[in-house]
C-alpha cells in the first residue's frame, strides 16, 4: 500500500508517496493549485506503483478542490485532521520544513493513524448546500445586528425618549413603523445615515426569511423525520444535518458523540474512576445540540420529567442536560437514517425501575437511563 501525503496551498499543492509497509518516501511533486495539474498529480501517482490512498490534510478550502477531483475520479481519500499534524515536525526524522517534509509528515501521520481509523471523503450532497445556506444566514444576521446596533445609536441621539423594545428592529412592523417617523422628520445628515441603514436592515431581514424558507424545504425533504420531531426547529435540525455532514460516516451513535462533543472523555488514574467534559469535538455541532436540549426541556414533558430524575439522583442541572444531550445524539442518530434501516417494530425506552416497556411518546427510540 502507497500512502499519497498532501501539503496543499492557495497556489501550489506538494505530494509525497510514502510506503505504509517502511514508511519510506518513495518520491515527490509540486504542481499549482489548479484543475489542469490535478490530471497530472493522477498520472504521477499512477507511475508509483501499487495500490493507494490518499492522505489529505483537511483543510476544506484548500483542498476542497483536489478532494473532490480525485473522488470523482474513484481514487480512495481519507481526511487527516489538523491536529494530528501539531508537533509532527519535532519528531520527524528529517529536520527543517518545506513542503516536500509537510506532506511526507501527513503521510506518516495517516499510517501512524491507521489508514482504516481515519475519515473517509466523500463527494458532498444535500448536507453541503443545507451548511452552505445555514453559514450565509448566519453572516447576514451578524450582518444585520450590527446596523441594529449602530442605529439605536443614532436613533437615541435623535430622540433620546423614543423607546424601541429588544429584538423589534429584527420584525417588520416595527421597521414600518421606524421608516414612516424617519420620513416625516425634516432631512439632516443623521436622518439620512439612519435612513440608509435601517433600508439595508430591511433588505437583510427579507434575504433572512428567504433563506429560512428554502431551509425548511430543504431538511423537510431531506430529513422529514427529523423536521417533524417536536422540539427541533428548522435552523437547528439545518445546523445538525449541515455539521454531520453525512450521517453514514459514522459506525455507531457513539462516534457521532464523540465528533459532537456530548461523550465524556476518561480521566482516570489508578484506583480513581473519573470522567470529564470533552473540550474538543466540533464546537458548532455541540452548540445545536444544547439549543435542542433546551427547546425540549422547555417544551416536552418527557424529557423535563428526565432532568428532574437525574436532579434528584444528585447530578447538578448542568450535569443533567449533558447526559440529555448524549442521549438526544442516539436519537438523531437514528431520525437522520433511512427508514429501511432502522430495527422493525417499535423501540423500546428503559424505565426508571428497569422495566422495559413500550412507548408512544417522542422518546420512543431514547434510552432514559
Amino acid at each position: 500500500m502507497i500512502v499519497i501525503g498532501a501539503d496543499t496551498h492557495k497556489r501550489s499543492h506538494t505530494l509525497a508517496a510514502v510506503s505504509e509497509a517502511t514508511g519510506r518516501a518513495l518520491g515527490d511533486v509540486t504542481v499549482a493549485a489548479t484543475r489542469r495539474s490535478f490530471g497530472q498529480l493522477l498520472r504521477w501517482a499512477r507511475g508509483v506503483g501499487g495500490e493507494r490512498v490518499w492522505a489529505l490534510e483537511d483543510c476544506r478550502h484548500v483542498s476542497g478542490s483536489l478532494e473532490r477531483f480525485l473522488l470523482a475520479r474513484g481514487e480512495r481519500v481519507v481526511r487527516v485532521p489538523p491536529k494530528l499534524m501539531a508537533g509532527a515536525r519535532d519528531s520527524a526524522r528529517e529536520p527543517g520544513k518545506s513542503d516536500r517534509i509537510d506532506a511526507v509528515a501527513v503521510a506518516r501521520a495517516a499510517i501512524r493513524e491507521g489508514v482504516e481509523a481515519l475519515p473517509v471523503a466523500q463527494l458532498a450532497g444535500a448536507e453541503l448546500d443545507i451548511r452552505l445556506l445555514v453559514d450565509h444566514r448566519e453572516r447576514l444576521v451578524k450582518q444585520r445586528t450590527a446596523l441594529i446596533n449602530d442605529l439605536r445609536w443614532q436613533l437615541h441621539d435623535l430622540w433620546s425618549e423614543f423607546e424601541i423594545p429588544l429584538r423589534a428592529l429584527t420584525g417588520p412592523r416595527w421597521q414600518q413603523r421606524l421608516a414612516g417617523r424617519l420620513q416625516r422628520t425634516e432631512q439632516s445628515t443623521r436622518i439620512r445615515v439612519a435612513r440608509d441603514e435601517l433600508k439595508r436592515i430591511r433588505e437583510l431581514t427579507r434575504a433572512i426569511t428567504t433563506l429560512e424558507q428554502e431551509l425548511a424545504a430543504l431538511v423537510a425533504s431531506f430529513a422529514p423525520r427529523l423536521a417533524a420531531d417536536p422540539g427541533c426547529g428548522t435552523l437547528t435540525a439545518a445546523k445538525l444535518i449541515g455539521e454531520i455532514a453525512g450521517i453514514g460516516r459514522f459506525a455507531s451513535d457513539a462516534k457521532l458523540a464523540r465528533l459532537s462533543a456530548a461523550a465524556p472523555i476518561p480521566a482516570s488514574s489508578g484506583r480513581t474512576d473519573r470522567h470529564r467534559l470533552d473540550p474538543g469535538g466540533n464546537r458548532q455541532l455541540n452548540c445545536a445540540l444544547y439549543r435542542l436540549a433546551l427547546n425540549k426541556a422547555r417544551h416536552d414533558p418527557e424529557t423535563q420529567a428526565f432532568l428532574d430524575r437525574k436532579q434528584a439522583e444528585g447530578k447538578t442541572r448542568r450535569e443533567a442536560l449533558r447526559a440529555l444531550k448524549r442521549h438526544l445524539v442516539r436519537r438523531i442518530y437514528r431520525l437522520l437514517q433511512s427508514p429501511a434501516s432502522d430495527t422493525p417494530g417499535r423501540p423500546p425506552i428503559i424505565s426508571p425501575a428497569g422495566t422495559t416497556i413500550a412507548c408512544d411518546t417522542p422518546y420512543s427510540h431514547f434510552n432514559l437511563t
